[in-house]
């Protein structure tokens, strides 16, 4: 795939394995989710496991768990067959606050890095396939929230990735050519939003996904995104 070059006015993120060290953050959420719901609701943990794609012992993910790029909706439907007695509306709501108190953990220190972004020029965008009250609670742990333009959850009515509806939304409120912006991703699933969206895609490797599995998607992969200045610097300069 051939890139795509010149100037970025815009930048839109994922959130966790772009913004948040996905394991860091996430595995120890994800075991005490099958702690609380096999107290809860008398589930066999072995089973929660398996759906959720999490072993609990070893604190590790399968490539294709279900918490790395789906919904918190997502994620309740899979779960729902084993808690037949559960509302889905109400399983989602109980994920979510737990969500909201995970003690997020930066992937490189956020603030300096997304204050020259601004400091720049940059319109600055979110795009996670969680909940969006749950992505302003982790910018604001971290100290980011204000510098964002723009911040969309999969139950924020555009839609969740891989669908473009979120980045769509955040062209339309900054009137940006999406031509001109970047969408900064650790997943497929992001990759594949933006290029739907007619954006330039930045992979990087704080995820999952490893570049060889990203590369057919993007138009860089980078370690992480404190690179992003640089590649920013090199666009601008073509």
């Amino acid at each position: 795939m051939q890139a795509m070059s010149g100037a970025i006015d815009g930048l839109i993120f994922d959130k966790d394995g772009t913004l948040f060290d996905f394991h860091a953050t996430w595995a120890r959420w994800t075991a005490d989710l099958i702690t609380h719901l096999v107290a809860s609701h008398g589930v066999a943990a072995d089973r929660l496991s398996a759906v959720l794609g999490f072993d609990p012992d070893s604190l590790q993910f399968q490539n294709d768990s279900l918490v790395i790029a789906h919904t918190p909706d997502e994620i309740v439907q899979a779960l729902l067959p084993l808690l037949p007695l559960v509302d889905h509306a109400e399983l989602c709501a109980e994920i979510n606050v737990m969500a909201q108190s995970v003690p997020v953990v930066e992937v490189v220190a956020l603030l300096p890095l997304f204050a020259q972004f601004r400091a720049d020029g940059y319109r600055i965008g979110l795009a996670t396939n969680d909940a969006e009250a749950v992505a302003m609670a982790h910018l604001q742990e971290t100290g980011i929230l204000g510098l964002f333009d723009f911040i969309a959850g999969s139950d924020s009515g555009f839609g969740g990735k891989p669908a473009p509806g979120m980045l769509n939304a955040f062209v339309r409120a900054t009137g940006l050519d999406p031509a001109r912006v970047a969408m900064v991703g650790d997943s497929l699933h992001d990759l594949s939003a933006g290029r739907a969206a007619g954006m330039r895609t930045v992979a990087v490797l704080t995820g999952i996904a490893p570049a060889q599995v990203l590369a057919p998607l993007a138009d860089v992969v980078l370690p992480d995104i404190s690179h992003l200045p640089d590649w920013l610097a090199a666009q601008r300069s073509r």
